[in-house]
Order: C-alpha cells, then sequence, then structure tokens
C-alpha cells in the first residue's frame, strides 16, 4: 500500500480568509540565453540571472499557491534557447493555466542580470574589455494585458560646467598675473606656461550613472536592449571605459573636457534621443559627486528610482563598436 505524503495546503482550512495580490519566490538562480542584433553584429550569450516569480491568488479560501509548479515552469527558461517576449508570455500563460484551482488570473515575472559585452579602446588599436550594464526585465500578464518593461544602467563620466569655468578663470588669472605688461608673447613661451600651470586648477569629474526604462514592444522578436544602452552611451559621450592605455585616457580627458554637462544636461539628451525611437522612455540620472558627499539627481517622465545597488547581484563580474 502506497503511503501518500501529506499536503496541507488541502487539508487544513484557511484561518483568516482574504484574497493576496502576490504570492511567489524571489532571488532564483537561473541561466538564460539572450540574443539581440545591433550594428550588425550579433551577440549571443548564457547569463547568470535572479528570477522573481508569483501569481495573485484572489480566493481567500484557497491556503496556498503551488510554489513547485512555477519554480519547473521558471526552469524551462535555461534550456538553451533565447528569451524572447513570446517566450515570457507563455510562460506566464503556463503559470496562470496550472493555478486554476487558486483562481489565479494574473502572474509576473522578474529578471535581473547582467548583459555582458566587449568594448574596443577609444584608441589602441585591438585593445578591448568586457563591460557588464545591470538590466531588470519585468513582465506582467493579466486577462486584459501583456507587458513587459526593460531597465538599464548605463554608467559614464560628467564633468561639471560650473567647475570647469570656475578652473578656467584660475588659469587665467594666474596667465595675466605672470606676463602682466609684456604686450607680446611668442608662442613657445606660452606653451611653456601652459605645459607648467593649465593644471593650476581643474574642474571635478565623477562616475555617474542613468537608469532608463522603455516599454518593450510585445510582438518583437528581442527587447532591444544592446540599441537602448548604446544610444544611451552616445547620447552622453563619455561611457565608462574598459581596456585603457595612455593614448586612451589622453582621449577620455579630452572628451570629458568638451563634453561638459549637469545632471539636468544628462537627463535631457538622453531623454531626446531615445523620444521617437523607444516607447514611454523614463530616466533617472545620478552624479556622485566628488565635491561633496551627497549625489545630484535628475528626472524625466518621473521614472521608477532603481540603482546600480538595486539591480547588482553576484553575477556582475565604449562606444558603439561592439564583439560578440
Amino acid at each position: 500500500m502506497t503511503n501518500l505524503l501529506p499536503d496541507v495546503s488541502i487539508s487544513e482550512t484557511v484561518v483568516n480568509e482574504s484574497p493576496l495580490e502576490w504570492v511567489g519566490m524571489k532571488g532564483i538562480d537561473l541561466p538564460i540565453t539572450v540574443s539581440e542584433t545591433n550594428c550588425e553584429a550579433h551577440y549571443y550569450r548564457e547569463l547568470h540571472a535572479h528570477a522573481d516569480v508569483q501569481v495573485n491568488l484572489p480566493a481567500g479560501h484557497v491556503k496556498g499557491i503551488h510554489m513547485s509548479r512555477l519554480y519547473r515552469l521558471l526552469d524551462t527558461l535555461s534550456d538553451g534557447d533565447a528569451l524572447s517576449p513570446y517566450r515570457l508570455e507563455s510562460l506566464l500563460k503556463a503559470m496562470i493555466e496550472t493555478h486554476q484551482d487558486c483562481y489565479t488570473d494574473s502572474a509576473r515575472l522578474r529578471l535581473k542580470f547582467d548583459l555582458l559585452t566587449r568594448r574596443p579602446a577609444l584608441m589602441t588599436e585591438g585593445a578591448s574589455g568586457w563591460k557588464s550594464y545591470p538590466v531588470c526585465l519585468d513582465v506582467y500578464l493579466s486577462d486584459k494585458s501583456f507587458q513587459i518593461n526593460a531597465q538599464v544602467i548605463v554608467q559614464y563620466s560628467s564633468t561639471c560646467p560650473c567647475s570647469a569655468a570656475l578652473s578656467r578663470q584660475l588659469i587665467e588669472q594666474r596667465f595675466l598675473s605672470d606676463f602682466v605688461n609684456q604686450p607680446a608673447l611668442a608662442p613657445d613661451t606660452v606653451a611653456a606656461w601652459l605645459r607648467d600651470n593649465a593644471s593650476l586648477a581643474t574642474p571635478h569629474s565623477q562616475r555617474s550613472e542613468a537608469s532608463v526604462q522603455v516599454d518593450v514592444p510585445t510582438n518583437q522578436q528581442e527587447f532591444g536592449l544592446l540599441s537602448l544602452i548604446d544610444q544611451i552611451e552616445v547620447a552622453l559621450g563619455t561611457p565608462l571605459q574598459t581596456a585603457v592605455k595612455r593614448a586612451d585616457e589622453q582621449a577620455f580627458a579630452a572628451l570629458n573636457g568638451q563634453n561638459l554637462m549637469f545632471v539636468e544636461d544628462a537627463a535631457r539628451r538622453i531623454q531626446a534621443a531615445l523620444n521617437g525611437k523607444f516607447s514611454s522612455p523614463k530616466v533617472h540620472v545620478r552624479h556622485l559627486e566628488s565635491l561633496h558627499p551627497h549625489d545630484a539627481v535628475a528626472w524625466s517622465n518621473a521614472p521608477e528610482q532603481q540603482t546600480t545597488a538595486d539591480l547588482t547581484h553576484p553575477s556582475s563580474s565604449i562606444l558603439m563598436k561592439m564583439s560578440s
């Protein structure tokens, strides 16, 4: 005679009957495959993701959902086939269908991972390095709608325009003081002075980050993540680098010097670059100031606030050129 394992979700009654908006699991380790085509290059890579998966429980008399069913369904995303909006919709449909005894009619999924790609050096031929971009995909399905929201975080360098102007003034004042009553100066004399004094005052720069959210069209084959990242980096002009030799560092210094920006400038640049190309772009930028211990921030279209810390996990390990 076979002994049946007890199932208290069926045998025990609910003490406080009330519907629950979401029930499920959070922080599940999962290998996923991401495929993207961008700039005539193809990206195809297996990545380490963390998944949150839940369904609603509208029936107050039902004691609990079937966690193991959700887990096994989620595991189908690890089969090596590339993620797509269609695959995610099929997964959420199956989650709802396997919970009809719970009267479930809504499901949601969150995938957090680092999109790891190779970026070339600014100047040094053949030099490149790996760079990761935190990504969060939020997927929601009900009998009324299917939605996918993608968020990416891009880090960049920002040089303060105010600080640059104040630095230039100090250098100008020192120049006038050193050459007072000297009507004509040879170019070599000026060049020598600049070598010794051009860094008399330097503007402050800081590592900065842009968190950008867009709605993903549910009828396309890919999520457009690399295209989104590339357009953000082009709009900002000074994305963080990977492989750097002296020529690359000098080129990066030149980019920063010719690309002064406040947080307001950064947010507006990104918004303008994405309008009309991505659906419902929302921008949050943060400059981690080196002048003081608090950050400068700006929003465009009031996105949800998530930072690198929110999207970074143990799987974490510039320009338009990309190699897979």
